[in-house]
């Protein structure tokens, strides 16, 4: 317990909470701008023990008894983590610009969402979780359009709500296939009886032969389905059954892109040639491609890019073929990339067919145009169908977004970072390479995997916590309240780190 002006005594959380509160309304207070400063966070890494330190060993010995933890880096301690900085159980304090792998859009213990917690009907919103596709709360379509909707993709006026990035992409897929059975029969809403008996055993006509093209170093989730549509790493697929279905690769730039303009068109070229060619072979072989799924930014694959004119062409190509373009926006979607959403950056001739979402929208789900919205109840369903507790944590997200122009300070935050890594992959040019990404969701490439592992431990060591993607590539993934000065902080640890490599 401790004491507080006037002599009343608060409870530990209830005190970390006031203070955090009374630095809020204190900052508030001086100016508006500066909202996006997190409170109270540190002014700087501070490291004690190794880490893993002890606390987190021993924790890790516990859970190591009922689950594998060849995974787990460190245990948190979520109470004290603030703003921009994760502190350990060990009370090593980093500054994170991995932010849960890109989840966490305005940092740990923002005032705003906690704030959203103090309501009594926002915590009978978590408490009673209703299995939304029956039960749906009153308030439900409204939040939905404040919220969700207020922040839709241009063109996308429908949505559906899901868990996590893996089941928006599974149920996706579905809406996809049940639109592509629709537009062929003409309708939905009748099916014969052989379709109805033979869907059963798994046979056509009931379930078609059909496929999506995806790419290669494309992730797109874990379960069975978008796991047919992963290609980023054996690790997520071996063992496990697969659809036959189309992978394409994805263009392979060289950089610096303004030093190779035409090879990378020329690339550009191959690669739609490809799709056109496998969309005609599996056209062929009796399985058309309902679909093409892509990331805007490949980023488990290792954050590999593709030009705006590749997307536009990607979707000329699709439309061509009859095939729907689904733009899997999971972990570019929130604002990293500067814009709420990174496909926006491509000036597309007319928006995707779905826009599918998570990671820093707090829940899952995915934007649809209208004729992709099935027309038949219990065709894409689940229990829960996202969780309005979120959408309490997304609305205070989306409020501070728009509010303190969050979107602005990514993009000065991401220029400062960007050109630092320009500057430090000039100085030590044998050891990093091809520095590349939009607003904050930035990469660049190490040597080899070994050194990139040996970067990302040593990061750490410094109080960094960084992560890594794809075989050689250190990926950046700030909060959107990441701010030039912690840039600073990033890239004087990076200097050092380079600096220090044998």
């Amino acid at each position: 317990m401790a004491k507080i002006g006037t002599g009343r005594m608060l409870p530990l959380m209830k005190l970390n909470r006031f203070y955090a509160r009374q630095l809020w309304n204190a900052v508030n207070q001086t100016s508006r701008s500066a909202t996006t400063l997190a409170v109270g966070e540190p002014t700087g890494p501070s490291v004690k023990t190794d880490i893993p330190g002890p606390k987190s060993k021993q924790l890790m010995d516990e859970l190591s008894e009922l689950q594998l933890t060849a995974s787990v880096q460190l245990f948190a301690d979520y109470d004290r983590s603030q703003g921009n900085y994760l502190v350990d159980v060990d009370g090593n304090t980093l500054l994170d610009v991995y932010m849960q792998i890109s989840s966490m859009p305005l940092g740990y213990n923002h005032p705003d969402m906690l704030k959203s917690m103090d309501n009594p009907h926002n915590i009978k919103s978590v408490v009673n979780r209703p299995a939304l596709g029956v039960f749906p709360g009153a308030d439900w379509p409204k939040k939905l359009k404040s919220v969700l909707m207020s922040v839709a993709p241009p063109g996308m006026p429908c949505l559906n709500t899901m868990m996590c990035g893996s089941c928006s992409n599974e149920n996706a897929f579905k809406n996809i296939f049940i639109w592509y059975q629709r537009t062929k029969r003409g309708k939905e809403m009748t099916f014969t009886p052989d379709e109805m008996e033979s869907c059963m055993l798994n046979m056509p006509p009931g379930s078609p032969s059909l496929s999506l093209l995806s790419f290669k170093g494309a992730f797109h989730g874990r379960t069975l389905g978008a796991l047919s549509t992963t290609r980023s790493k054996h690790i997520h697929k071996i063992d496990v059954p697969a659809f036959d279905w189309p992978v394409a690769s994805f263009p392979v730039y060289k950089y610096p892109l303004e030093e190779n303009v035409r090879e990378n068109e020329a690339e550009d070229r191959r690669c739609l040639a490809e799709v056109e060619d496998l969309i005609e072979k599996y056209k062929k072989r009796g399985s058309p491609v309902a679909g093409i799924v892509v990331e805007p930014i490949q980023s488990e694959g290792g954050d590999n890019e593709a030009s705006p004119k590749f997307f536009q062409e990607l979707q000329r190509i699709a439309k061509k073929h009859g095939s729907a373009l689904l733009v899997d926006e999971v972990q570019t979607g929130g604002g990293p990339t500067g814009k709420m959403w990174c496909h926006e950056h491509f000036n597309l001739d007319s928006p995707p067919d779905i826009i599918t979402f998570s990671k820093k929208m707090q829940l899952g789900g995915y934007y649809m145009k209208p004729e992709f919205k099935p027309q038949l109840g219990y065709r894409v369903f689940n229990t829960w169908m996202g969780d309005p507790g979120k959408l309490v944590l997304l609305q205070s997200v989306v409020e501070v977004i728009k509010r303190d122009n969050l979107l602005d300070v990514v993009q000065k935050s991401g220029k400062k970072l960007q050109q630092g890594l320009y500057q430090l992959q000039k100085e030590f040019p044998a050891l990093i390479n091809s520095a590349r990404g939009r607003g904050t969701f930035l990469a660049i490439n190490c040597s080899d995997t070994k050194l990139r592992d040996d970067v990302v431990a040593r990061l750490r060591k410094k109080g960094i916590q960084s992560g890594g993607c794809g075989e050689i590539a250190v990926r950046l993934r700030p909060a959107l309240i990441f701010q030039e000065h912690h840039a600073d902080i990033f890239l004087d640890r990076f200097r050092q780190v380079l600096a220090e490599t044998k």
